[in-house]
Parts: C-alpha cells; structure tokens; sequence
C-alpha cells in the first residue's frame, strides 16, 4: 500500500471484477458531467488491497475549465467524522476514556442538561433531561443534539451560529461550550438524528489527549498513514490544486464557493471542527478506507485492533434508523440500514433496496463525496465530487449498483 497515489490500475478480472461491466463507470460519471448535473467527479474501486479501478471526468473549476484531476484536495465535510471516531477509539483501547462514560466527565459543560419540550417557541422552554449523555450516544447520533432539525427555534439557533461547521467560532472549545448550552431537543438514547455529536466527540479527543484536534489527527493518524494532503485547510501551495464548490438548481448548478474565496484556505480557520472539517485527495481517503479494510491496520501501520474495528463497524441501534430516525435530512437512507461507531452499517440489502452485503459501511459527505467497506467482498470504493447537496443526484446507490454488478467472482 506505500505506493497509493502512483500504483497503475491492477487487471480487474485477477481481482474478481467483470472488466467491461467496470467500464461502465466512465460513461455513468460522463452522463451526469454532460448533462450539466454534476461538475465533475472521481470515482476509485480496490479489492484485496489492490487497485482495480480508477477515473476521472469534468471539471475542478467549470469557469475556469481546469480538469478534475486525481490529486485535487476536495471537500469531504462528514466523512471527517470516521477520522474523528477513529481518534476517539484509539483513545478508548488506551483505556482513556469508556464508551459508557457520561459526556460531563470531560466536559464539565454538559452537566444538567435541559430538553426542549415538544412545539417550544423560545429556548427556555425546557425540562431537566432524565438521561445522561454517554459517548456512545454521541458516537451514534443518540445524544439528542441538533444539527439539521424538524425544531424551528432550535434549528435557527444551530444555523445562525453556523453550529457543528464554523471555521473561524474562536476555537472548538469555544464551539462545544455553545452547543452545550442550547437544549436537547431528544432524551439521550431515545432517538437517533444526526447531529453536531462529532464535533463535541473531537473536543473530548482533545481534552483527553491534551492535544488539538488537528495535531491529533496530524501526528497519531494522517503521518502515520501517510496522509499527506489531509487536513482542516488546504495551504498556498495546495490551492492549485483545490476545486470550486457547486450547489444544485432546478436548472442545473451554481457556484457556491470559489477556491479562492474559501473558508478552507490557509491561515482562515481557527476551528477544527470533527464533524466536517477537512479536506483531501481520494488517494488520502483510499489510505484511510484501507485501514478500516484492513482491520485497523495499514502495511506495518496499526491503529486499531482487528476487535476494536469490528466492534465499531457493527451496528449499535436496536434495529435500522428507521425504527428511531427522526424525520429529518441524514447522509443515509434509514430502511435496512442500523449506525455504529464509524458510520452506517447495511442491515437488510433488500430493506434497504440497495446492492450491498450485510455488514456494509460507511460515510458520506454533504458535497456528494461518499465511501463504503465491504468486509464480505474485501472492498473498498470512494466517490468524490464537489456538488451540493448530496441528496441532488442518486449517484451513491447507482455506484453501488455499477460496481456490484462488476463483481463477478472471489
């Protein structure tokens, strides 16, 4: 694996796959791009550790026509938070901290906390919460924080302070400290909504480790993998390199942010938020991906153990997000998919309606980047583009689709 980022494309059919139905990536991601539905994308398959596909197709800057290229460092925004979990469970089997421990053993802030009361019009609106919050909830998204919710009051307080993604809030201590004043808007352990509980889960990384967030993920996680285009800013001499943010329109797209008008560039962000806040090249993620694949470990680089990693990767809600997802926005579908420490697991493909394996997990990200491991099929596969909201184009089940009808044999 020290070669990713330079190693050739393996024969797909030594690697199980089908070749021509592989080839069927390219002119996929080419319909979206032509249709003016896309900007441009990268899309990357491995198997056994091994690279059986790789391309490419539209543009980084459709102003400036400058190609999509393999080494662009993209948003990721959500799929921070399998790194941050990461970090957090490293902490875990040095018996730093335990799942089941309260939250307010790190950080004071969140003793006695307030619940919203149901249809609330004012945030004091609230009743002492039964429950303490655990770590495990906020791994989870069972803590009962907010991020994207149906709570009109407690929505409005979230997005006018930009909660859960601000680069420049004064630090991410000072962050957390808000989040912990506002409400719950559930009781702990009751319902799942996806929320800011990364974010705070980086603050107790920090708090345990007596490091930043970022000098943790730099030296316990990114060198040591060799990551080396992965972090909360993209520096001057990565701004080449760095694409144009789109949003979707009834109409086709606009531009969101230009590279040069970023909230990423260099010197701009003062608050490493765990939740979504870096940014990299897919060949960085495929490092990552791959030590999830591998168990914890990368080559002669472990992070975690083989139990740790699979005690995270399995799912940890009673059943799938459906029978205890609020009714909001997620990165996941809820029908036959549960949620454990790293992201979402594949419960029931059929459930789901999805091509998968049981045992399938992942992240995505809210500018359409997505990954999954397949444990099953010893697979990894990455999607990156730069296209908001994730939900405009149905790409992350087609690519499901693609690659699982490539895969042919052992």
């Amino acid at each position: 694996m020290s070669e990713i980022g330079t190693e050739p494309v393996r024969d797909p059919a030594r690697l199980g796959f089908d070749k021509e139905r592989l080839a069927r990536l390219k002119p996929w991601m080419q319909r979206y791009t032509d249709a003016g539905r896309w900007p441009g994308g990268a899309v990357l398959v491995a198997r056994h550790g091994e690279l059986a596909y790789f391309d490419c197709v539209g543009h980084a800057d459709l102003e400036t026509r400058r190609p999509w290229q393999r080494d662009l460092i993209a948003r990721i925004y959500s799929m921070t938070k399998p790194v941050t979990a990461v970090a957090l469970l490293m902490l875990y089997e040095e018996t730093r901290l335990h799942l089941d421990d309260p939250v307010e053993v790190f950080l004071p802030e969140f003793r006695n906390r307030q619940l919203l009361i149901p249809g609330a019009t004012s945030l004091d609106q609230t009743v002492p919460v039964k429950t303490k919050m655990t770590i495990r909830h906020l791994l989870t998204h069972t803590s009962g924080l907010s991020l994207f919710t149906n709570s009109g009051v407690l929505g409005d307080a979230y997005a006018k302070e930009k909660l859960g993604l601000a680069f420049a809030f004064g630090g991410l201590d000072k962050m957390v400290r808000r989040i912990a004043e506002l409400p719950l808007e559930w009781e702990p352990g009751t319902v799942w909504q996806y929320s800011a509980g990364l974010d705070v889960i980086g603050r107790v990384v920090e708090v345990v480790s007596g490091m930043t967030l970022d000098r943790f993920f730099a030296t316990r996680i990114f060198e040591p993998l060799g990551m080396t285009d992965t972090g909360f800013c993209v520096p001057q001499s990565g701004m080449s390199r760095f694409p144009a943010l789109y949003e979707a329109t009834p109409g086709g797209m606009t531009l969101n942010e230009a590279p040069e008008a970023s909230a990423w560039r260099s010197g701009k962000v003062d608050t490493f938020c765990g939740g979504g806040g870096l940014v990299g090249t897919i060949d960085d993620y495929w490092r990552f991906a791959e030590m999830l694949r591998g168990g914890g470990a990368l080559g002669s680089t472990r992070l975690l153990s083989p139990r740790t990693l699979k005690l995270a990767a399995g799912n940890h809600l009673p059943g799938d997000l459906a029978s205890m997802a609020a009714e909001v926005w997620a990165e996941t579908q809820f029908d036959g998919v549960g949620f454990g420490l790293l992201g979402s697991v594949v419960l029931d493909p059929a459930k789901a309606q999805i091509s998968a394996n049981i045992g399938d997990f992942g992240w995505g990200g809210a500018a359409g980047t997505f990954f999954f491991v397949s444990p099953v099929d010893d697979l990894v596969v990455i999607l990156f583009t730069q296209l908001l909201p994730s939900s405009a184009i149905p790409v992350r089940k087609e690519l499901r689709a693609l690659v699982y009808a490539a895969l042919t044999g052992a």
